[in-house]
């Protein structure tokens, strides 16, 4: 059997099953199927104890009430769905794209940055907005995704001196990954543009916007543009699924 993952104990209540120590689309892969077994498990009745997973990057970790189940019972349970996804290929969600205003008040570090890195502003933004990316994972803040993979051109350490306060829809860089920040927040990313869209409404079905596994490009869109959209969005004049230009489903009609 392929041992490339490891079972790592998390206290008495979890367990995490951990694929790999590397940001990879494979090992996003693994995790996403892994997640999407044990919930279909669980919704047919198996997994007793088990009160959800949480995953990340490269892991999944697993919560359970030490009370009704316990490892040495999981991990017999668990061992077929990890050995089904280990070397799944990765699926494709949805494609958004997303608007983003790069000018003035809402990019306060673009010159900074197109600065440190010896090119001017318009290529920062062209390097940026000119990427697909993958959500990988959401974490930090409800609905705040961790998107890769940054135009290595880009690619800058965290600010030396983080913000106390990072504004809502902010668009920021660290290392090779891009994010929003759904709330505002204390942050320590470089901050590029600002999206108007919601990433997180409680009153949804589905509380974040993105999900692991969804693709995102930005669309730079004016200061004025980017006004008119916020409006719209804060008025419930405007859907923020608009922005949902394929799902998976719609791809595989469309193939077929």
């Amino acid at each position: 059997m392929n041992r490339a993952y490891r079972i790592l104990d998390a206290g008495d209540a979890a367990l995490t099953i951990e694929f790999g120590n590397v940001i990879d689309p494979a090992l996003l892969a693994a995790v996403n199927a892994l997640d999407a077994a044990i919930l279909r498990l669980q919704h047919g009745g198996g997994l007793p104890g088990v009160i959800e997973s949480m995953p990340t990057f490269r892991s999944l970790t697993v919560f359970f009430d030490p009370l009704v189940t316990d490892r040495d019972t999981l991990l017999p349970a668990l061992q077929p769905l990890i050995d089904a996804v280990e070397h799944c290929t990765p699926t494709d969600g949805r494609h958004w794209q997303l608007p983003v205003c790069y000018e003035g008040e809402a990019a306060p570090d673009l010159a900074e940055v197109a600065s440190t890195l010896g090119i001017d502003a318009a290529e920062v933004v062209a390097l940026h907005s000119g990427t697909e990316y993958l959500v990988y994972m959401l974490g930090f803040l409800p609905g705040f995704p961790f998107m890769g993979d940054l135009a290595e051109r880009l690619h800058l350490p965290r600010r030396s001196q983080p913000r106390v306060r990072v504004p809502a829809g902010s668009v920021a860089i660290a290392t090779g990954l891009t994010a929003i920040y759904p709330w505002e927040s204390p942050g320590g990313w470089h901050l590029l543009g600002r999206c108007p869209v919601p990433l997180f409404d409680a009153r949804r079905a589905s509380p974040s916007l993105l999900a692991a596994g969804d693709k995102v490009r930005f669309v730079p869109v004016s200061a004025d543009e980017y006004r008119a959209l916020e409006a719209g969005l804060r008025r419930g004049e405007i859907d923020p699924m608009q922005w949902c230009v394929a799902d998976a489903s719609s791809a595989s009609e469309a193939a077929a």
